[in-house]
């Protein structure tokens, strides 16, 4: 039976995790490969680890950074970062990762969801869509480049789109809400899961499991993802690797 997925979302820069508000002011939290024994041993759902730079600086993905990541997890990971061919695509796959994520690559070259789907299979390729609200009416649009980059694609028809390219996922991240601990933008994950039929992940905005429950309970199945929630603690954001279902 079908159920909704608790996913950590990690942030790779310089080889080590950070975590962002809106993008921005980012915290060093850790090692990655120590975070991976702690959610060994919490039995997560899923990881999601992106290389918040390799895009935005224009450079391959550290495969030998995801060669030891991949080594030392046991359960299914998700990279995103830098790819921007297939031939990419399939060697993070053999160093032991389930899915890859692409993003500006995707925006810049929607036929890049098409060749990855037939070289690794649609169910390993996923688009993650970075929006936020934007101008006098604030509707959402796509951003790339670390939120750098607005473009004028709205969210909805960008995912209508990359689907019937073969994206086997699509995974939401609000830009307005990364970080803020505040809650998932709900309006903004229910117009999407009615608009797409593949698999869903929501990211940003987590502050609690209740967050994550709200998200569940309103939408429906999708992948719950949150960052700062499974890396702090308290108010003072104190670091601290942990993991909750609803």
């Amino acid at each position: 039976m079908l159920r909704s997925r608790i996913v950590p979302s990690l942030l790779l820069r310089g080889g080590g995790l950070v975590k962002t508000r809106q993008f921005a002011g980012e915290k060093y939290v850790g090692d990655p490969i120590n975070a991976v024994r702690i959610f060994n041993e919490k039995e997560v759902d899923e990881l999601v680890i992106f290389d918040i730079d390799a895009s935005a600086q224009g450079r391959e993905p550290d495969y030998d950074l995801l060669k030891s990541i991949a080594a030392e997890s046991r359960m299914p990971l998700c990279y995103g970062g830098g790819v921007s061919s297939a031939d990419q695509a399939s060697r993070i796959l053999k160093l032991g990762f389930e899915k890859i994520s692409i993003s500006s690559a995707a925006v810049a070259r929607p036929e890049l969801v098409r060749e990855m789907a037939d070289a690794i299979g649609r169910q390993s390729v996923v688009v993650t869509t970075d929006v936020r609200k934007a101008g006098l009416l604030g509707r959402y649009y796509v951003y790339t480049h670390n939120g750098r980059h607005k473009t004028k694609l709205k969210p909805i028809e960008f995912l209508q789109e990359v689907e019937r390219l073969g994206a086997g996922e699509a995974v939401i991240n609000s830009i307005d809400r990364d970080g803020m601990m505040q809650g998932y933008d709900i309006e903004l994950a229910s117009s999407v899961r009615d608009a797409i039929s593949i698999p869903l992940t929501i990211l940003g905005g987590a502050g609690s499991v209740g967050d994550m429950k709200q998200l569940i309970d309103t939408v429906g199945i999708v992948g719950a993802a949150a960052g700062s929630l499974f890396v702090f603690t308290g108010v003072y954001r104190a670091v601290l690797i942990s993991y909750a279902r609803p």
